[in-house]
């Protein structure tokens, strides 16, 4: 049996990840928030529209590791920005695919290439071997990632 006393916040490996990704989202979440208005979950919603085209709602909640009830405020939320638009589906009308609009499209672009930027200064702070090791553990770590 372990020993409770020997246990250290600090060295346990979901706080550090949990740690780690608030510390890398926080500067890149001000800037869609003051440039577009947006919360972390539209942000995600936004981004798996743009990067995989069109999809519904659960299926970005799986992708995204996100609730329904959060995809669902994120996606109205988008669909007030006129950045995201509801088709029906025709035989199940609880269904619905999310595509993004000309608006959308342009907002994605935007903060895709402004995250590109982001992310290679965060991966500044590593050499390439530790960039490497570090996308390897993440991706070992995380399960199933949405492929391109």
């Amino acid at each position: 049996m372990t020993d409770p006393a020997q246990f250290r916040l600090q060295d346990f490996l979901p706080y550090l990840l949990n740690h780690a990704a608030e510390e890398a989202g926080q500067g890149f979440s001000r800037i869609y928030k003051d440039r577009y208005g947006m919360l972390r979950t539209e942000w995600r919603v936004l981004a798996h529209l743009g990067q995989f085209g069109p999809m519904d709602a659960t299926r970005i909640g799986i992708m995204a590791r996100v609730h329904k009830t959060k995809i669902s405020r994120a996606v109205t939320a988008l669909q007030d920005k006129r950045f995201v638009t509801r088709t029906l589906d025709g035989d199940d009308r609880r269904r619905a695919t999310l595509c993004l609009t000309q608006a959308g499209q342009a907002a994605y672009t935007d903060l895709a290439a402004i995250a590109q930027d982001y992310d290679r200064t965060l991966l500044a702070r590593l050499s390439a071997e530790e960039h490497a090791g570090l996308l390897d553990c993440l991706r070992k770590l995380g399960g199933d990632l949405p492929k391109d």
